[in-house]
């Protein structure tokens, strides 16, 4: 099976959150609209990548970065196509991008319930950290 992978572009947006709202574990917010996600590739060029069987996006991943860590957001394979190298090349992809600009720690967000995606992370190498937790607040934007 010949899977391609090109750099995210905003006009693969609606076959991506198709994607992602297909895949269990993923948590989608107002964030996710297509103007933020434009925003953010714009603000993070040449880091997210999607994963192309035919003529369908079977994988995804955004990246970026604060200037000093990487962060990971949405890395999702579609379930017909897992446990084929398509995730791991998704994540070495972005990693390589973070290096490639001098990035030297990348973390990334995953549900505490989401088994599967821990046990795909710890499997490619990555340490969950039980001495860290999340803080949140939902901002609301300014009205003009």
């Amino acid at each position: 099976m010949r899977v391609d992978y090109d750099e995210f572009k905003i006009r693969d947006y609606q076959n991506v959150i198709s994607l992602w709202k297909s895949c269990k574990g993923i948590g989608l917010s107002s964030a996710d609209s297509k103007d933020s996600m434009e925003a953010y590739l714009t603000r993070n060029p040449g880091m997210s990548f999607v994963a192309k069987y035919q003529t369908g996006i079977v994988g995804a991943v955004l990246c970026g970065h604060d200037g000093r860590r990487g962060y990971l957001h949405h890395l999702a394979v579609h379930p017909t196509h897992r446990n084929q190298g398509i995730g791991r090349t998704l994540v070495q992809r972005c990693v390589n991008a973070l290096q490639r600009i001098g990035i030297q720690k990348c973390h990334l967000f995953i549900f505490h319930n989401n088994i599967e995606g821990l046990q795909f992370w710890e499997k490619i190498g990555w340490s969950v950290r039980h001495d860290l937790g999340v803080v949140s607040k939902e901002i609301t934007p300014f009205k003009t």
